[in-house]
């Protein structure tokens, strides 16, 4: 695979690490990985405006794009910025980070186990605190806690690589926010997937 055609890969800075591993443990040298940064996974209408410049920096210098987004709450937008750019992107299927690690139809079936769950990967897991606590504001306005997960049952924490320090961790989170603690493990689900698919394509070039 030294010599494969390189392929961009723009990726949610949540997934760096993923990413990261998912390359090393395949010996995947193709991808040219660039992430957006990680907080835009609070702020998802500075996605599709980052994507589209990411995208205009780097366009001719190759022959195939993967987005590793799903929507994430951009309401279509970032599926408007693929299309703009013609046909040799394509983008992880899904709404959510969350349901390409599940897999779509084991997220559809989850989603169906309890409407009132919040979430973790293990991203969010490690910068709980930052993205959920602080990020939402609770640190400073504890009264928000009821407003934000008043109407949440359980945390699903949906664990790529869960560990006994993990899985506690994610505990904490839950009784934090006062929700029913559950936990999956998923893997890398369609983020491996797609890139797998990729991959297959590249190696056809070649020959």
């Amino acid at each position: 695979m030294n010599n494969a055609p390189k392929v961009l890969l723009i990726a949610c800075g949540a997934l760096a690490n993923e990413i990261i591993a998912l390359c090393r443990i395949n010996h995947w040298e193709h991808f040219d990985v660039q992430c957006l940064p990680a907080h835009f996974h609070n702020r998802p209408e500075l996605i599709a405006p980052a994507l589209a410049e990411k995208l205009k920096q780097n366009r001719g210098l190759f022959s195939k794009v993967l987005v590793a987004y799903a929507d994430c709450g951009t309401g279509g937008d970032l599926d408007r910025v693929i299309a703009a750019e013609g046909g040799c992107i394509e983008r992880l299927p899904g709404a959510h980070c969350y349901e390409f690690f599940a897999g779509s139809n084991a997220f559809a079936a989850i989603e169906q186990e309890e409407f009132g769950t919040f979430y973790l990967t293990d991203f969010l897991l490690r910068h709980f605190d930052r993205f959920v606590i602080e990020g939402l504001g609770i640190d400073k306005h504890p009264e928000l806690m009821e407003m934000y997960f008043g109407n949440y049952k359980r945390l699903l924490y949906l664990a790529q690589v869960p560990t006994p320090e993990r899985l506690i961790e994610a505990q904490a989170a839950a009784d934090k926010l006062g929700l029913r603690f559950e936990y999956k493990e998923t893997g890398y689900g369609d983020l491996e997937i797609g890139m797998k698919q990729i991959t297959e394509r590249v190696v056809q070039w070649q020959k």
